[in-house]
């Protein structure tokens, strides 16, 4: 009857049928998802993979070794830190503190998790035969046994930040490193074929015939104690130059990388992603006064802080992607002092003006001496700055503002390993611009007590000054939060009036990834490595359940 209908249509009445038809399906096709998506919603779901790209190779996958942004990255997926292992964590008058491990926890080969392999990783970073990064802060803790699930570490005076302490230390397998020498860790098959207890497990890797490793593939731990991770393996892959990253993200071979260095995101071409995470780090200057008799003189100190144009550096060298800094803390920072971290102000006229002053004569080479014990002194220097883009055209913004004033600068570039190797332990340089990770409360100690200014501790501008050891020392015992405050205030003041280094910018660390990709959104994270903490809540599949 239907068809005999049709037949009996004119031509025109078959063209306005056939659209009315059509409008028909599409109009009932479009109520049909409205409907479903008024009345269902999309949840993540298990499976897929995720692949990121890096810039390097993967060395010491050991928390109590790995120092590169590589290695941190991927021991941040395999090992969990000991406030994750931890049931409860308890403390006397902060200098005694007991931890009692969960039940049921397990390394990834199996083995029972214990309060063992809680000793073992604080006694691993003291040794000194271990060369830990780790090693000073560890130092004069003492770590006993009080059962297989308990652990008593006990402090000589108490230390209000030690929680952060036991929230970086990541615990390593005792039964696998025990038989090791200490001496023949970073040789073991285990310092990349990592066993730990994380949410992620080592699976393969694969290697070109020189050495270098391509790929890196990580699991999802089935038996991980905590929140399952969405995603089923995720895959790091290895590269030597940046623009080598950027051809492989463009082609699809990578879901995402992360930076420091802006300008590779011009280069960008496929749909993707972009946070632009705060990171509480920056960069300085550091000043050896004890290399260099011109920054003895604080006049001196003073008028290349008012030489150095902070905002063209941010502009021209991170695009914009980093906070222009005055002092020893960042904006993101517990204890961060607007009023005390003024905007430094950018004069070359007022730099001149003190040097003159204070008898820094220009010569017809436009260099500045000065006579010290009768001898003529140039002020010249020597500056060091890691192999990094960035870096070097900041070291090289910072040369032309300083030679403006008449001072001479020598940029000496050379690669991090060189720098972490001969020359920060041995504090053989005049400046050096490198950066510095305030963490996630402000102890200063490492960086500004005068006690670590020779190796191990990280002093580089071997600052000495007693009424700022002594805040330091009370900032980090006092349980009065209202004075810690104040001396906090305090020691930022004195910091930033002794003109120690040139403070000059945070950057931002600038995360690129897979437009597919849902669940990942810091605003801010300690270091790059800390990207994946909230990996279980990553997702590169979806399901749609009714609501």
């Amino acid at each position: 009857m239907f068809f005999k209908l049709i037949k009996s249509l004119t031509k025109i009445e078959k063209l306005l049928f056939g659209g009315a038809t059509i409008v028909f399906i599409i109009s009932g096709l479009i109520l049909g998802i409205e409907i479903i998506q008024s009345n269902t919603r999309i949840e993540p779901a298990v499976g897929g993979e995720y692949i990121e790209g890096l810039v390097g190779q993967p060395a010491l996958i050991n928390p109590i070794l790995g120092t590169t942004d590589v290695d941190k990255s991927i021991i941040r997926l395999i090992f969990n830190d000991l406030t994750e292992l931890a049931e409860s964590i308890t403390d006397e008058e902060n200098r005694i503190w007991t931890i009692r491990l969960k039940d049921n926890i397990f390394w990834h080969d199996g083995e029972s998790i214990t309060s063992d392999d809680i000793i073992f990783t604080i006694q691993l970073a003291q040794n000194p035969n271990t060369y830990s990064p780790l090693f000073t802060t560890w130092q004069g803790v003492i770590a006993e046994r009080i059962s297989e699930k308990e652990a008593r570490l006990t402090i000589r005076t108490p230390y209000v930040f030690f929680r952060d302490n036991l929230k970086d230390l990541l615990i390593v397998p005792k039964h696998i490193f025990m038989n090791i020498p200490t001496t023949n860790i970073r040789l073991s098959d285990y310092i990349i074929e990592a066993v730990g207890s994380g949410s992620y497990k080592f699976e393969s890797l694969q290697k070109r015939r020189d050495g270098f490793i391509k790929k890196y593939s990580l699991k999802a731990n089935e038996n991980y104690f905590g929140k399952k991770p969405y995603i089923e393996k995720i895959e790091f892959k290895f590269y030597v130059k940046s623009d080598e990253l950027i051809k492989a993200i463009n082609a699809g071979e990578i879901d995402g990388f992360g930076t420091f260095e802006p300008k590779l995101l011009s280069s960008l071409t496929r749909t993707h992603q972009l946070s632009s995470l705060i990171i509480p780090q920056y960069y300085a200057v550091f000043l050896n006064q004890n290399s260099s008799i011109p920054l003895k003189d604080k006049n001196v100190r003073l008028a290349l802080n008012l030489a150095i144009d902070r905002k063209r550096i941010i502009e021209e060298v991170t695009k914009n992607q980093a906070i222009k800094i005055n002092g020893p803390l960042v904006p993101v920072s517990v204890g961060y002092n607007t009023e005390i971290n003024k905007e430094e102000d950018f004069s070359k006229n007022k730099a001149n003006e003190i040097l003159d002053g204070s008898g820094w004569k220009m010569d017809n080479e436009n260099l500045r001496s000065k006579i010290i014990n009768q001898n003529a002194v140039g002020l010249e220097f020597n500056l060091i700055i890691p192999d990094s883009p960035s870096l070097v055209n900041a070291g090289k913004i910072i040369k032309e503002n300083l030679e403006a004033i008449g001072a001479r600068v020598n940029l000496d570039i050379l690669d991090t390993e060189t720098i972490n190797r001969d020359i920060i332990p041995t504090r053989n340089y005049q400046m050096i611009l490198f950066g510095n990770i305030t963490g996630r409360q402000p102890d200063f100690f490492s960086f500004w007590h005068s006690s670590q200014r020779f190796h191990p501790g990280l002093n580089l501008a071997l600052y000495q000054n007693k009424t700022a050891d002594n805040l330091i020392e009370s900032i980090r015992q006092d349980t009065n939060a209202q004075k810690r405050k104040g001396d906090i205030n305090t020691l930022q003041s004195v910091i930033v009036g002794d003109k120690p280094a040139i403070f000059l910018y945070s950057p931002k660390y600038l995360y690129v990834r897979e437009s597919k990709l849902g669940g990942s959104n810091e605003s801010w994270i300690l270091s790059p490595g800390e990207r994946f903490d909230n990996i279980e809540n990553w997702y590169v599949e979806t399901n749609r359940i009714l609501k």
